[in-house]
Order: structure tokens, then C-alpha cells, then sequence
């Protein structure tokens, strides 16, 4: 398991090797650091996803959940609502959509990529609903988080690390870690020795529109206006971190070392592709083949036991 999570990690070190020879900013760390606040949105989805797919299941939902959040902190902000307010509503909704998400698919026994699928739809057609062709500004004291250093580090980045860190301790410390592996290794067994499955996949889905929602008002402070069209496939994107970091997509196995790992592996790609002239739409192939290529490996891993 430890293993499976470094092989993202020795990919990350050859990835930036590689890119450097592309460009010398590769081999500056103040470069890669500003680079990272454009992808700390998409790691905290993707470290929810992790446990999602540890747990056996899929959540198309998070982008457009996300996207939900950022423009309702908008119109809140436009109702006048001062920025703690705004922060605890966005949290609590976020945290709500998931929740429902898990308890519809716990206890009607629906699949959970039918089930997000469908609320995938529904979320993005509400903030396309409320917001209309017209977008909104965020007031100023909320923006320019990414433009904020701690120490050096930005704070968006800063909030995925520590994340990262908490949901780690959580899903390899804890007893609702094992759980969550639990569930996703053998469902049935996991019912027989005692676990709440369904109380686990309740609180995997709301960890993860509790995730969404924290990624909506980072959105919001890094572009300073809400639109809902943004972050458009930002869900495959973080299902491919997550299984590139090692996450079983059968459920059962996963880490979120490798989550991590693959996060900054798949912003050098990216930033690769950007500074090689690759236009938008080849980059989206190459992520759909990113994502081909991890579960192929996946299968041949489990193949070859």
C-alpha cells in the first residue's frame, strides 16, 4: 500500500524533471508555488473523491456542487450577508448536498454514479438557473486569497495541505477510516461485522460537499466573481487524481499520500502541456487517456497478485 502511494511520487519527480526542459520556471520554487493555487480547488475534491472511491463509490456531483455553492456566496453577498455568514451558509450547504446525495443512494440502494449523475445535472442547472448569462462580483475583502503568503506558502495551498493531513489521519487512523475500507473492500462482510454502512457512505458523501464547498469560496476569491459556467469537468479531473494516486476504482484501497502525490504530478503535466502550446482541448484528451491509462495499470496490478 505505501508503495502503491510513492509510485505517483517518483512520477511527480521524473514529471518535473522532464518539464524543465521545457521551461527553466519548472526548476523555480516561487513558480510552483503561484502555480498551485490554480489547482488547490480541484486537490481538495479530489482528496474527498479518494475516500469516495475507497468506500466503493463515485461522486459526479463535486463540480457542480461546487459551482452551486460559489454562486449562492455570491447572491448572498449581494443580499449583504458579511463574510463569516457567508462562509458558514456555503459550508453548511455544501455539506447538506452531500449528505443528501449519501443518504439517497444508503437508503434507496441506488448506484452512486446514476445517483450523482443525476444531481450533477440538477446542481449545475439551479446556479445556471439563478445566475442567468449575467455574473457577479465578490466584494473585495473577499478576494485575493491566493495572493496571500503564510511563511512564504500561499494560503490556498496551505488549506490543502492541512486538509490533506486531516483526512489522512482520518481514513488511516481512525476506526470511520477502516470503515470507509471496509465498505468499499467487501460491503456485505462489512454489514455482518457490525459497520453502519450506511451512516459511512451518509458522511463520505457529506465530507465531500463539505470539500466542494470550501473549493467554492476559494474559487470565488481567486476569480472575484461567480459564474456558472465555471469549472466546467473539474470532476473527471479530480476522479483522475485520485485513482492516479492509487485509489482502487472497485473500492477498498487508497491513500491520500498518493492523492497528494498525483495532485502536484498532475499540475506539472498541465502546466507542461500549457507552456508546450497544447491547446485546451488536447489537454482534456490527454487527461481522459490519464485517467484510461490508471485504471488499466489498476487492473494489471490486481491481475498480476
Amino acid at each position: 500500500m505505501k508503495f502503491r502511494a510513492l509510485i505517483p511520487g517518483v512520477l511527480l519527480l521524473l514529471s518535473i524533471i522532464l518539464a524543465s526542459r521545457l521551461s527553466p520556471h519548472f526548476l523555480d520554487a516561487r513558480y510552483l508555488l503561484d502555480t498551485s493555487t490554480l489547482y488547490a480547488e480541484m486537490g481538495l475534491l479530489a482528496l474527498a473523491m479518494t475516500l469516495v472511491i475507497i468506500s466503493g463509490n463515485i461522486d459526479l456531483s463535486v463540480g457542480s456542487i461546487m459551482v452551486l455553492v460559489a454562486c449562492l456566496a455570491a447572491k448572498f453577498f449581494e443580499k449583504g450577508l458579511g463574510i463569516p455568514a457567508v462562509i458558514f451558509l456555503s459550508l453548511i450547504i455544501g455539506t447538506s448536498l452531500g449528505s443528501l446525495n449519501g443518504y439517497l443512494i444508503a437508503k434507496l440502494k441506488l448506484p452512486s454514479f446514476l445517483m450523482t449523475l443525476g444531481t450533477m445535472a440538477i446542481a449545475r442547472g439551479a446556479a445556471q438557473a439563478m445566475m442567468g448569462p449575467s455574473s457577479v462580483k465578490l466584494p473585495k475583502a473577499f478576494t485575493g486569497l491566493d495572493q496571500s503568503l503564510v511563511l512564504g506558502l500561499p494560503w490556498p495551498l496551505i488549506i490543502f495541505l492541512l486538509c490533506a493531513v486531516l483526512i489522512g489521519i482520518l481514513l488511516h487512523r481512525t476506526v470511520f477510516g477502516r470503515w470507509v475500507t471496509g465498505v468499499g473492500s467487501n460491503e456485505k462482510a462489512a454489514l455482518f461485522s457490525g459497520v453502519p454502512v450506511d451512516r459511512v457512505k451518509i458522511l463520505v458523501f457529506g465530507l465531500s460537499g463539505l470539500m466542494a464547498a470550501g473549493a467554492a469560496l476559494m474559487m470565488d476569491s481567486r476569480y472575484g466573481v461567480a459564474r456558472h459556467n465555471f469549472a466546467l469537468g473539474i470532476e473527471l479531473e479530480a476522479i483522475t487524481v485520485a485513482v492516479l494516486g492509487g485509489a482502487a476504482i472497485k473500492g477498498g484501497e487508497g491513500t491520500i499520500l498518493g492523492t497528494t502525490f498525483a495532485l502536484f504530478l498532475f499540475m506539472v503535466i498541465k502546466t507542461a502541456m500549457g507552456v508546450a502550446n497544447v491547446k485546451p482541448e488536447y489537454q482534456l484528451t490527454a487527461i481522459g487517456v490519464l485517467l484510461i491509462l490508471a485504471v488499466l495499470a489498476e487492473r494489471l496490478r490486481r491481475e498480476g497478485r
